[in-house]
């Protein structure tokens, strides 16, 4: 592991997200996940890992 956060990557930030989400810890895993998606230069990969990783906090309504 880098002691240095500009070395790490998209795929060392997907990595942590899915160990978060592996550990019940939805926020942090989304959080992690968005600075993957904003790491990477193609918008359908950056939705895809948005859509993988939803905020925990937005709740739809329901009529």
């Amino acid at each position: 592991m880098t002691s240095d956060p500009a070395d790490l990557t998209t795929a060392d930030y997907l990595d942590s997200a899915r160990e978060m989400t592996a550990a019940d810890r939805p926020y942090l895993a989304h959080l992690l996940a968005e600075e993957a998606a904003q790491r990477t230069t193609d918008p359908a990969t950056a939705a895809a890992i948005r859509a993988t990783f939803p905020d925990p906090t937005t709740r739809e309504e329901t009529d």
